[in-house]
Order: structure tokens, then C-alpha cells, then sequence
């Protein structure tokens, strides 16, 4: 293990308003990537050139650790492919990064759902072909390498992986034991609250993900391994990741607690919920308020604070408080 290891960060430009995404290369036994970008050609020719002022050519590189599979993290992929680069990430992600019919259609429909629940299934047709549109950005590879928790990886001494799922079901981040320092893709970002976006199990799994409380959950790992710094996805690296997590954590629950005073008086549907809370952007960032709702929702339900109602597909949502005065 050699602490004197070098992590470059590479930073690309990307078409989403979440703007640059920083991608990391580590000088180890093996040269090794941590995400790739999104396709565009800008981002192409700006890695290239930061590759070159390394002193590294893009054939040096010998594997890709890919955090998870969203587009802007993914989609160079496509140009590093050849024999001996081998591809790393969670089992997740293989039907997205080689883009599987068979799962978009099950993604499709797994949204249907969702959004009839929510109240708001008219939007879905439109959502979907948005969804279809990021899919120019992202690539079609095959994972060599699947990985789990706790795994190590090839010619990475000193590291290991940690599943960190809620941002999207298949994330990933790496920590190097010997000094704390995680590559956390989006699961950690300085300036921003990663959302913990609302996304399909796999197929055969039935049960829709509670991505809110499984992102809770991964964010309290960072405190459990004793992370001391993050290099995030998106802006500068998080020096002190345990008080921003604490940050997160509260902010999540005051959150919730504003969603219950929403529906002290009266049932609401998520997109009656959604649309109070973002009212000038809920529908330009559909799938982003949407989650945002839902997750809020999902945490309420997880400490017993709501109670809910199925009328005709649609789902109405109280406090539960509310139910029991009216009980007396």
C-alpha cells in the first residue's frame, strides 16, 4: 500500500445543469479511473488534454471504477474500451451501462406505477422519453468486474468498496483504509444535497426502493468507517465529511417534519405535496421533486408519522396524528 499514491482530479464539462464532474485518476499498481464523464465531444478532447499535460496517454489506462451509472458519470466509457481495459462496478449497473431493452422496458413500467400512485401518470410518456434522451450521453459496455461490499480491488492495494446506494441504487464509493480518503462520486458533494432520486429494482423485484432511508443509511457509513475526506463527484473535495453528514441528516428531517404540517388538515397526493414544496420548478425537474416528495414521504412513513390512502390508484397522504384526534 503506498500512501504517496497520486490521485489526479480531472474535471469535464457535462450538458446537465449540474454542471462539471470531476473524475479521478490514481497512479497505483494499476492506472485506474474512477468514472468517466459524460459523452460529448468537449469532454472528450478537455480529458484528453488533461491527460496529456499528466504526462499519461488515454492507452495507459488499465481499468475503470464506474460510482454508478448515471450518464454524467459514465459515458466516455465508450472511447476508453478495448481488450485489456477491464470495467468495475456493482451488479446494478450492468443492465444500464450495456443498455437492456428488456430493463428500460421494465424501468418504463416500474415509473408507470409510481407515477399513478403520485397522482401525476399524465406527465409519465414525457418523463420517460427524457429519460431516453440522457441515454445519448451514457455508454454500452460490459462490466468485466462486478463488485460488492467490503470487495478489494485488483492492483488497487490499500482500497475497498462500500456500497452506498440512494443517490442511485448502484453506487458505489471507494475508501483507501490507511488514511480515510474516500472517491465518493455523488454520494457526498460540499455544496449540494445529493437527491436520493427514485429508481426501479431489478427486474423480478416487485418492491419499490426506499432510496431516502437507504441514502440515510449510506450516509452514516461514512461515519462508521471513519472517512476524513471525500473526493466528491462535483466541486471541491469535503474536509470534514462527519459534520456535513450530521448537516445532511438534520436537513432531511426538517424537511419531513414541513411535509407534515402540509398535511395536518387534509389528504394530499404526492404531486399536490410535490408541487406546494417546489411550486416555480416541479415540472421542469419532474423526476427530481418527484423524488424528493416521495423519499420525504417514505421517511414519515418509517417513523410511523402518516397514514395512507389508496383511492382508484392514487395514493393520499395525512399525518397520522390527525386520523388519531379524530378517533376521540
Amino acid at each position: 500500500m503506498n500512501i504517496n499514491e497520486q490521485i489526479h482530479c480531472i474535471t469535464l464539462p457535462t450538458p446537465f445543469a449540474v454542471g462539471d464532474v470531476n473524475v479521478y485518476l490514481i497512479e497505483s499498481e494499476k492506472l485506474t479511473l474512477v468514472d468517466a464523464g459524460a459523452k460529448t465531444d468537449e469532454a472528450w478532447a478537455s480529458f484528453q488534454q488533461q491527460l496529456q499535460s499528466l504526462g499519461i496517454k488515454v492507452d495507459d489506462i488499465e481499468q475503470v471504477v464506474l460510482t454508478h451509472h448515471h450518464p454524467d458519470h459514465v459515458g466516455l466509457a465508450d472511447y476508453l474500451k478495448k481488450d485489456d481495459v477491464q470495467f468495475i462496478s456493482l451488479a446494478y449497473n450492468l443492465p444500464w451501462l450495456k443498455q437492456d431493452p428488456e430493463y428500460f422496458e421494465h424501468h418504463d413500467d416500474f415509473y408507470l406505477t409510481v407515477y399513478r400512485e403520485m397522482g401525476i401518470e399524465k406527465f409519465h410518456k414525457k418523463a420517460m422519453e427524457t429519460v431516453r434522451g440522457y441515454l445519448q450521453y451514457s455508454c454500452n459496455i460490459e462490466i468485466d468486474v462486478v463488485v460488492k461490499e467490503g470487495d478489494t480491488i485488483d492492483g488497487l492495494p490499500g482500497w475497498y468498496v462500500i456500497e452506498t446506494p440512494g443517490h442511485a441504487q448502484g453506487h458505489l464509493s471507494l475508501i483507501r483504509k490507511i488514511d480515510g480518503v474516500m472517491i465518493g462520486g455523488d454520494h457526498l458533494i460540499k455544496h449540494i444535497s445529493s437527491n436520493a432520486l427514485i429508481e426501479p429494482p431489478p427486474i423480478g423485484v416487485k418492491e419499490r426502493p426506499k432510496t431516502l432511508l437507504q441514502y440515510r443509511a449510506s450516509l452514516q457509513k461514512v461515519i462508521h468507517h471513519d472517512v476524513k475526506k471525500v473526493y466528491a463527484g462535483h466541486g471541491k473535495p469535503v474536509e470534514h465529511p462527519k459534520e456535513l453528514v450530521h448537516l445532511r441528516l438534520l436537513k432531511q428531517e426538517e424537511r419531513a417534519d414541513e411535509i407534515l404540517k402540509m398535511i395536518t388538515d387534509r389528504p394530499m397526493t404526492g404531486f399536490e405535496i410535490c408541487q406546494q414544496l417546489f411550486p416555480t420548478i416541479f415540472l421542469k425537474e419532474l423526476g427530481l421533486t418527484m423524488s424528493e416528495t416521495l423519499g420525504h414521504l417514505d421517511l414519515l412513513e418509517s417513523n410511523n408519522q402518516l397514514k395512507i390512502d389508496e383511492k382508484e390508484g392514487v395514493l393520499y397522504f395525512q399525518a397520522k396524528e390527525v386520523v388519531r384526534n379524530e378517533c376521540r
